[in-house]
């Protein structure tokens, strides 16, 4: 039967409500007793699964399930690039924060930088290199809370690897775009494009190189990486290509363990990392909608997109000026995230018109794709980690032998001179990844993180609206439609001043459309980048684990 046929036949049978929960859910929340892990890809979940069930802790399979993700989703993330952890301790009640994120060559300067004529840090190539940070977090976050062996917990991503595994479709159309921009770099062709092609859906790819480099840490922990072969071979292939990065700024990378900062919304405690990354964004817009009655709204009306949105163009004027390495820049993060100073914000915005430009804030007043993944124990404790190599599969510069490509978040740096994300050298640049944890009273309610760039702090917000105001489950405030706003400009410390784009996925009523249309909203027709979104929470009723997962990814989310 021709899918038209099959269309009209549908169209005669009679329609019946669903048990699955609201009509965009893809399926029902998963549930399990003992420990849950959503990833966004189905091996790095059973690697989680069997690590939990080997008697490891949350943060040995969260660690598990990034190894996996490094060898399986390189388009995604790798172990040359950085990572940001929360950490919920049920023995404290504690929630502890962890960024491991590297810092620019000391031996690069701005006035170089300047002198090649650059109004920005390219995209690719070995000038955006900075220092990878996620193997030395691997180190300090199993430090503190594993139980099991380095060795044991990377051993499913070594296997793997050294195997080989079937490419899923989302990770395949990826690999498909990055491939073409980044086979022109020594060693990426035949350590990522095996035949000369990148993988399609189903082939199945092997990384032995990756696999050895793996086993060296899994035997000699973070000094294996960051000192000795593997370090000199990292530094020869970016200085070869025209780089900065030396022996020396790897041998003195260290991470940071970091107090994650929050805010409240309707009763519930809302955890992100302070910058250089852009998590309080997400604070921000919440002190922003929260005065006003979304629910009576109704999720997806004129009124609510519009108000969103408003809210996040105030939040990311902000994040243009102000977020930067904390270390070398003054970061008003306190008063920026302060509900008093969301009031003045609020102030801004016209229930009727959508604004071309906002002034960013004075909250001195007082004297940019990712993986995300999240796992839960039997003990209590939960991990919201999230990792990235930036743009995709990273900058091309693939070190010989290793298997993995490096990063490029120096691209994020701002080549203008004196604002806050300045390119200096040692420094970390702004950076677009964000775990995020959620407290119901003292209670720990939800780990979840939205992959994405510039789509992370305003998909925070959203999914977080459509459980408190909207009353979604996990899986229907993943799956429901998302708007998102964009600017050009943002995050290089430019105002916005045309508006930026509005895009929606599809679901949205085409009246709603034409009414934003009408407010002077731009609604772009070019696809969105709506990001990946992983959870894990706590039952209501049963206190049993609670997991969802992104049904725009492959990921899963699973229990035992």
């Amino acid at each position: 039967m021709s899918l038209t046929l099959l269309t009209a036949a549908l169209a005669l049978v009679p329609q019946v409500d669903r048990i699955t929960g609201l009509p965009f859910a893809t399926r029902s929340q998963v549930l399990s007793q003992h420990g849950m892990a959503a990833t966004s890809h189905p091996l790095a979940t059973g690697a989680a699964l069997d690590i939990l069930k080997a008697g490891g802790t949350a943060m040995d399979a969260a660690i598990a399930a990034n190894a996996v993700l490094c060898f399986a989703e390189p388009t995604g993330c790798g172990v040359g690039g950085d990572l940001f952890a929360i950490v919920y301790e049920a023995k404290t009640g504690e929630v502890h924060g962890y960024n491991g994120s590297g810092r620019s060559p000391m031996s690069l300067s701005l006035d170089e930088l300047l002198s090649r004529g650059l109004t920005k840090i390219p995209s690719h190539g070995a000038l955006p290199v900075s220092v990878p940070g996620c193997v030395e977090a691997w180190e300090q976050l199993h430090g503190r809370f594993g139980a099991l062996s380095l060795k044991q917990v990377l051993q499913p991503a070594i296997g793997l690897a050294t195997e080989g595994a079937p490419v899923p479709q989302t990770i395949a159309y990826y690999w498909g775009l990055s491939a073409p921009r980044l086979k022109k770099y020594a060693h990426f062709e035949e350590t990522f494009m095996p035949g000369g092609k990148a993988p399609r859906e189903g082939d199945v790819f092997a990384n032995p190189r990756l696999a050895k480099t793996l086993a060296a840490i899994a035997e000699g922990g973070a000094k294996a990486f960051y000192t000795g072969t593997i370090a000199e071979t990292i530094a020869k292939e970016v200085q070869d290509q025209g780089g900065f990065l030396t022996t020396e700024d790897l041998a003195q990378h260290k991470g940071e363990w970091t107090p994650p900062v929050s805010t409240t919304y309707r009763g519930y405690e809302v955890f992100e990392l302070p910058p250089n990354g852009q998590g309080i964004a997400a604070l921000q817009m919440l002190n922003i909608l929260e005065p006003h009655d979304l629910k009576a709204m109704g999720f997806g009306s004129t009124e609510h997109l519009h108000l969103f949105i408003e809210a996040k163009k105030l939040a990311f004027e902000d994040r243009a000026r102000f977020y930067a390495d904390p270390s070398m820049a003054q970061v008003p993060v306190e008063r920026l995230i302060s509900k008093e100073y969301a009031e003045t914000r609020r102030a801004l915005i016209d229930p009727k018109k959508a604004s071309k430009s906002f002034p960013a804030g004075n909250p001195a007043l007082e004297e940019g794709d990712t993986i995300y993944l999240c796992v839960a124990d039997a003990q209590g404790n939960m991990v919201s980690l999230i990792q990235s190599n930036y743009r995709g599969m990273g900058s091309g510069i693939t070190p010989d032998g290793l298997g993995f490509i490096l990063q490029d978040r120096g691209e994020l740096f701002d080549l203008t001179p004196g604002r806050a994300n300045t390119y200096a050298p040692g420094k970390r640049p702004f950076h677009t990844i964000i775990p995020a944890f959620v407290k119901k009273g003292d209670q720990p309610f939800l780990a979840f993180g939205v992959m994405g760039g510039a789509t992370q702090p305003q998909a925070h917000a959203w999914v977080l609206c459509n459980i408190i105001d909207f009353g979604m489950n996990l899986q229907e405030a993943g799956d429901a439609s998302r708007v998102i706003h964009l600017d050009s400009s943002q995050p290089t410390g430019e105002r916005m001043t045309d508006g930026g784009r509005v895009t929606l996925e599809g679901g949205f009523a085409p009246e709603v459309l034409e009414a934003l249309r009408a407010m002077g909203h731009r609604i772009g027709d070019s696809p969105g980048v709506f990001g990946g979104y992983q959870a894990v929470g706590r039952h209501p009723n049963s206190g049993c684990w609670v997991g969802a997962s992104e049904s725009r990814k492959d990921g899963m989310a699973a229990g035992y």
